[in-house]
């Protein structure tokens, strides 16, 4: 599983960057951050040890549902679910539905930080 590149910008910083990108004024690297967050503290809050620990055990274990998971984790469903709902947002998580099921894929379990 290959790394993610995380960006920390301010917010207004990484709205100037989408607006460029999208007049054309800047065209993005392969390397550059492909997640962005706007401070170190919201970046703890997402990656933090146990939903990095969340994220192996996903990748691991390739639950088929979330309450698969939550019974491999020892963790509620419900709080299981916005957990993984806020990691689906910024992209390290997919939720895949399949049949009745909602199935977590861990996208990475590595990430490197780049802070300016």
């Amino acid at each position: 599983m290959k790394a993610i590149k995380i960006g920390i910008l301010p917010q207004e910083r990484i709205r100037a960057r989408i607006l460029a990108i999208a007049r054309g004024e800047i065209k993005p690297r392969p390397g550059d951050p492909k997640i962005w967050f706007t401070s170190m503290k919201s970046l703890a809050e997402v990656l933090s040890d146990d939903n990095r620990a969340l994220l192996k055990v996903i990748r691991d274990t390739r639950p088929d549902s979330v309450s698969m998971l939550a019974a491999a984790t020892g963790r509620k469903p419900g709080n299981l679910s916005r957990t993984l709902k806020t990691m689906s947002h910024y992209g390290i998580v997919e939720m895949r539905r399949e049949k009745r099921a909602v199935r977590p894929i861990a996208k990475a379990t590595e990430f490197r930080i780049v802070a300016a």
